[in-house]
């Protein structure tokens, strides 16, 4: 039996030979303190950025705040100013609810003028039954043997309890109109527009898209919204002028064919200046119901003949 060769000895490895070495330790990588500074300073600029944009997301839905002071109130309107009135609710929502709610105070019959109705569209400031220029204004008119139609915008006074715009007051004015004309079965051409405020934009937007409105009275429209936002110091480092949309503008009078009566106390705004003809401008030193009614009558008597 053959035997089995004997097992060649290994051959010993030289000491440098990388099999008799021991593994290499991984070891950690130093982080560069110039690339943490960076990634520090990325992270407050990203953080300070969507700060930023958080802010201005924040002023434009809020931005009506700074020109509109909505006041809710249960107190009744039908015997606003003083006078009996009839008291609406009108424009129902989807839910079967009525969003605005009114008055609507009938003339003194007879009168030269009882065919016609006055659409009133007040400022944005406080509700319909808590305001005195409103009481003022509703007196003069009802005085000159006028229908009227005042109504509080939603977020004001009993209407819906939602907060106001631009946008919406517009939709809540056109919605008046509309009840007038349909509910009431109000010819166009026997409703005239005075717009009060915020509202002298309101009536004059209406009165561009329905031209055959007979006349448009405004008074007092006050400062321009953008110059009061701007004014405001709490939002001086935003871009107000880029974000800023409730805006209220008059510029459609330079315009309009409509005959206006523009009323200013004291000194009257670069639009009432720059309306087109037919315009009767009235300047006051403050508020005046004898003078304003005087002034109105003369203004329906050249306008509604």
């Amino acid at each position: 039996m053959p035997r089995a060769k004997p097992t060649p000895p290994a051959k010993p490895q030289s000491k440098g030979s990388p099999s008799q070495q021991a593994p290499a330790k991984d070891l950690p990588e130093v982080v560069s303190p110039l690339w943490l500074l960076k990634a520090i300073g990325f992270t407050i600029l990203g953080a300070l950025v969507c700060g930023y944009i958080t802010l201005c997301l924040l002023f434009y839905q809020g931005q009506w705040q700074l020109i509109l002071h909505p006041q809710r109130t249960t107190q009744p309107l039908n015997t606003l100013a003083g006078l009996p009135a009839e008291e609406i609710h009108f424009d129902t929502a989807e839910t079967g609810l009525p969003q605005l709610s009114g008055v609507l105070l009938p003339a003194a019959s007879p009168s030269r003028y009882a065919a016609y109705t006055v659409l009133y569209l007040r400022g944005g400031d406080a509700s319909l039954a808590q305001s005195p220029d409103d009481a003022r204004n509703l007196s003069v008119l009802h005085t000159l043997g006028l229908n009227l139609f005042a109504f509080d915008y939603r977020g004001y006074g009993q209407s819906s309890p939602i907060h106001p715009t631009q946008q919406r007051m517009a939709d809540d004015a056109a919605a008046a109109l509309r009840y007038l004309r349909e509910a009431r079965s109000i010819p166009e051409d026997h409703i005239l527009l005075f717009g009060s405020g915020a509202g002298s934009s309101l009536a004059t937007a209406l009165a561009v898209r329905n031209p055959s409105v007979p006349a448009l009275i405004l008074t007092s429209p006050g400062l321009d919204p953008l110059s009061i936002a701007l004014a405001d110091p709490r939002v001086r480092s935003l871009p107000v002028r880029l974000l800023f949309k409730e805006r209220f503008p008059l510029n459609s009078l330079a315009t309009l064919p409509t005959p206006k009566l523009l009323i200013s106390y004291p000194t009257p705004p670069s639009t009432f200046q720059s309306a087109a003809t037919p315009r009767t401008t009235l300047e006051l030193p403050q508020p005046d119901s004898a003078a304003l009614t005087q002034a109105t009558s003369r203004f329906l008597d050249q306008t509604l003949h």
